[in-house]
């Protein structure tokens, strides 16, 4: 090749490079506006736990013997539990609390070792919230994503698991992103543009909403504001690509719950389309545990079909 093509393919390469690593600065990501600290959010009656140095909002109520603690699932928060809290809390004691990234849990931006947005540090801060509420055994119950860390921790700290209840669990389809594209979330640049692609979220809420109801005409105004109140929490943008680009999926999850010695329940609604109802059949045959498919619901029974959520829960419950 003559000297001045090669030049010109030279030159071509390092503005090619220099834009894929200079680009993304470029892009000006604006600070989001109407935002407030979590604390002011909660209020007066809103409850935190300090847990390595960032406040964990939960709700506790209740005083049964047994202790239910309810993780929801991505995008959601407490909120998503409310139509069954109280009913379950005249037989139970019962905690919901908001995992990092969601809610009303504050959104750390600088740690050091210990990475609050993680897959397994998730497992870390519930057994610290445990320690700190004195519960040596609960109940778990989780929805989707909230589901697998249920799991996780169940297969990780048995001796804290009373019984497991799974509903509508992401096990096969495990949050996180694939193995090639995790490494690329974690660049600067990434870092930089992240928060800005996750936005999106609070614009395309209302079509994941419906994909999750059998009947979105029930879904209320009241609701879908429930939802978008955590997005004016401060730094929650920040916060979600953070959990996004920190996950780690888990493959071997549904074998290791299948060797677990402890009662499971799988929970799903027969019209599930986030987490397809075929999934939780699937789970609940090779883990040989009991499954509950409720008629005419969607991907968030407890919220959907409250009355025969809490009809299998309590059945359940009474076995052990």
């Amino acid at each position: 090749m003559h000297s001045t093509g090669k030049k010109i393919v030279g030159y071509t390469v390092v503005v090619f490079l220099v834009s894929i690593v200079l680009g993304p600065f470029l892009v000006p990501v604006p600070e989001l506006e109407d935002t407030k600290p979590v604390a002011e959010l909660a209020g007066d009656s809103g409850r935190f736990l300090n847990v390595r140095g960032f406040n964990v909002y939960y709700e506790r109520q209740g005083s049964g013997p047994t202790t239910i603690v309810l993780l929801h699932g991505f995008g959601a928060s407490v909120f998503s539990w409310r139509e069954v809290v109280e009913p379950l809390s005249s037989r139970y004691s019962v905690v919901a609390y908001d995992r990092p990234a969601f809610g009303l849990t504050e959104r750390p931006l600088d740690w050091d070792d210990w990475n609050p947005y993680g897959s397994e540090e998730q497992i870390d801060l519930l057994l610290e919230m445990l320690d700190q509420m004195s519960l040596s055994q609960v109940v778990l119950i989780g929805n989707s994503a909230g589901g697998t860390v249920a799991a996780r921790f169940a297969v990780r700290a048995s001796e804290r698991v009373k019984a497991l209840i799974l509903v509508s669990p992401a096990v096969y389809t495990a949050e996180g992103m694939t193995i090639w594209l995790r490494p690329l979330l974690r660049t600067p640049q990434m870092r930089h543009l992240g928060p800005r692609l996750v936005r999106g979220i609070a614009s395309s809420g209302r079509t994941l909403m419906n994909m999750s109801w059998h009947d979105p005409s029930r879904i209320t105004t009241e609701i879908v504001e429930g939802y978008r109140r955590p997005l004016t929490a401060e730094n929650w943008d920040v916060g979600l690509w953070f959990f996004t680009s920190s996950s780690r999926p888990r493959n071997q999850l549904s074998t290791e719950l299948a060797a677990l010695d402890r009662p499971i329940l799988i929970v799903t609604g027969d019209d599930d389309r986030v987490v397809p109802t075929k999934d939780s059949v699937r789970l609940a045959r090779e883990i040989n545990a009991p499954l509950r498919v409720i008629e005419a619901c969607g991907h968030l029974p407890q919220e959907e079909c409250p009355d025969q959520f809490l009809r299998v829960v309590d059945e359940f419950l009474s076995t052990i």
